[in-house]
């Protein structure tokens, strides 16, 4: 997959069968509307392409963003698309001035002169342009002078329950991490670099890999404790982790520390990925250090009986 900073510079993307939006989180409904443009490039010789915008559009318009966290980062966006067979993904700098493009903007400028779109698929309800006022209809009636074809993927759901990026963040920031992935079809992932941390839990006999996310904007679950799966160097290991402020030993800052089964490696520096099986429990202040370390033990039994079922 070829990722394109803008839309001035395109060339060489075939017989392009095109999408747009945002897509955090590349939810199953997202995943529907990727898996309609490849089969309809395959049936016409031609690449797929997802037009999308970096920061998030909440980020520049709206004043009170400082409480949105998205469930993807960009590089994380990227490589879930590449996974599902993506070609293509054109990434616009969404400022204000772009904003203000009208739809007959947007389509001119990057549907039709840079991407020489063959077909656009596009989500249910999905608008774009200034005052959102282009949408399905629109293009619809205009196609014929476009010159492209217009698809529109319905609402998808489960279980009779919309499927929306918000309901994601709502269920992650209640630590929902299961009903997540019911939603995402994957397990729910954070990216970081292995930190020194105060190295409490190895006195506690659960040595911890501190995790930093680097991405301010990324959504972190719930305070609690976790089972967890880890991928590291390119192998995989089961865990729990934790993310809070530790009361117990009187923790000043919010961490985030995974126990890694049967691992004793030093990792300092190292890229990590933890995926979100299940949320074993709150965060709670034990009276003493050997209350919470009698009850890692049981959260490490837990976890490893939740984790023997995903090998």
């Amino acid at each position: 997959m070829i990722v394109h900073d803008g839309y001035e510079n395109l060339e060489g993307i075939k017989n392009a069968v095109v999408t747009i939006g945002t897509f955090d989180g590349i939810h199953l409904g997202h995943q529907e509307i990727i898996s309609r443009i490849i089969e309809l490039a395959k049936s016409v010789d031609g690449e797929t392409a997802l037009v999308t915008f970096w920061p998030h559009p909440r980020y520049v318009l709206s004043q009170n963003h400082d409480n949105l966290k998205l469930l993807t980062t960009f590089d994380e966006k990227a490589e879930i698309l590449a996974q599902l067979g993506l070609d293509h993904i054109v990434r616009i700098n969404f400022t204000k001035e772009f904003s203000q493009w009208t739809s007959e903007e947007f389509i001119q400028k990057i549907i039709i002169s840079a991407l020489h779109t063959k077909r656009l698929v596009i989500g249910y309800d999905h608008r774009f342009g200034k005052d959102r006022e282009g949408g399905f209809e629109h293009l619809k009636k205009h196609s014929s002078r476009y010159g492209f074809e217009v698809e529109e993927i319905s609402k998808q759901t489960i279980d009779d329950v919309g499927i929306s990026s918000t309901k994601i963040r709502n269920a992650i920031d209640a630590g929902e991490v299961e009903l997540a992935h019911d939603f995402l079809g994957r397990f729910y992932e954070i990216n970081g670099i292995v930190v020194s941390g105060d190295k409490i839990g190895k006195t506690l006999g659960f040595a911890t890999a501190n995790i930093q996310v680097e991405e301010p904007y990324k959504l972190i679950p719930a305070d609690g404790a976790y089972a967890v799966i880890v991928q590291l160097k390119g192998k995989q290991y089961k865990g729990m982790l934790n993310i809070g402020y530790r009361p117990t030993v009187d923790g000043k800052s919010k961490k985030i520390e995974a126990n890694i089964f049967e691992f004793n490696d030093e990792i300092y520096g190292e890229k990590i990925k933890v995926n979100f099986i299940k949320r074993l429990r709150d965060e709670v202040k034990f009276g003493s250090k050997e209350e919470l370390s009698t009850q890692l033990k049981k959260d490490q039994e837990k976890a490893k009986q939740i984790l023997s079922q995903h090998p």
